[in-house]
């Protein structure tokens, strides 16, 4: 077991973590510059795909004169939503709300628009996004997920972003049986500046989220996130590696972990609907991180997410940077899916 506290700057051998996932020297921004714009300009920027796409579809249906909402056009916009991953029943629900609201009407682009905003807003409505904090710290956080949903990003970057609001946070590098996964997430706590354990290739993940727990005792952090081997939601025997990692921090912390924080990859579009159902059955999820917007014309995914699991999404990952992460925020979110 190893166990170091990160610097702020990276050895040479951290050319040997993922080429396209680890923030190496001169692609990543430094981790201490604040994005601008706010969190609905970081939404427009990371929906943007989907949104030309809807736009010029729905779009396409109108004419300068505008057009009758009548059972042709409706007809036509479900198939215009469905494009976008939100599946039957959420495309359902948009396009009986604008039929309520619309019907016989000869209407403009911007007044349809408007309308499917307000109901997708109105479906996407959690009671909190906020994390779940144990009452005393050191707070635990499980992530879990399949190999390639970006998992071990959103660690770094959620890292990162409980950093810069001033939490002291210790990794766990608990998916020891890829150890592109155990470098990749230690460049990330060098990046950062914040403290890590690592184990031995292929070690029991269990006995590294052991350590990490006790390491974020000892040295009084706030936040404990430890990663875990990406799996097949369908492989039972790994699965109950999760209740084991689980049943290991609860001996070090009643009530941990106190997060259990699903990675879906949103480019994977229906395809993690069954990753959401696997997992949150196994690994007794708490919530989501909806990560890969930025790469996807498919971010209407998260209205069956959030209609069939009423799991809350917590963060979304909006891009490639070290920052670009952002607390879900429902209204910001329908707004920037749809709106210019």
């Amino acid at each position: 077991m190893a166990f170091w506290r990160s610097k702020n700057t990276v050895s040479d051998d951290s050319s040997a973590a993922d080429s396209q996932n680890t923030p190496t020297q001169g692609q990543a921004p430094d981790v201490a510059k604040k994005s601008g714009g706010g969190l609905l300009s970081k939404m427009r920027a990371g929906l943007q795909k989907t949104r030309r796409t809807l736009n010029t579809d729905i779009r396409d249906l109108f004419k300068s004169e505008g057009r009758l909402v009548d059972d042709a056009l409706l007809s036509e916009l479900f198939a215009k939503l469905i494009r976008t991953d939100m599946g039957i029943g959420p495309a359902e629900t948009i396009r009986d709300d604008v039929a309520t609201r619309l019907r016989g009407r000869v209407v403009q682009f911007d007044e349809v628009v408007q309308t499917i905003t307000d109901q997708t807003r109105s479906m996407l409505q959690q009671e909190s996004t906020a994390l779940n904090l144990a009452d005393a710290p050191p707070t635990v956080i499980l992530v879990v997920g399949v190999n390639g949903s970006g998992k071990t990003t959103s660690i770094g970057k959620l890292a990162n972003h409980l950093h810069q609001s001033g939490k002291k946070v210790v990794l766990g590098a608990g998916d020891t049986f890829r150890a592109a996964a155990v470098e990749q997430l230690t460049v990330w706590a060098g990046r950062i500046g914040c403290d890590i354990v690592t184990g031995k290739p292929e070690a029991d993940p269990a006995s590294v989220a052991f350590q990490t727990v006790q390491q974020a005792i000892d040295t009084g952090a706030d936040i404990a996130i430890i990663d875990t081997a990406g799996r097949l939601q369908t492989q039972t025997n790994l699965m109950q590696q999760l209740e084991k990692i689980r049943r290991v921090v609860e001996k070090k912390i009643e009530g941990a972990p106190h997060e259990v924080l699903l990675v879906l990859d949103s480019t994977a579009g229906q395809n993690a609907i069954s990753q959401a159902r696997g997992f949150s059955e196994a690994a007794k999820c708490t919530g989501i991180i909806l990560a890969k917007l930025d790469g996807s014309a498919k971010g209407g995914v998260v209205l069956p997410i959030r209609e069939q699991f009423q799991l809350p999404v917590k963060f979304v990952g909006l891009g490639e940077g070290i920052e670009d992460i952002a607390p879900f925020d429902p209204a910001s979110f329908a707004t920037a899916l749809f709106s210019e």
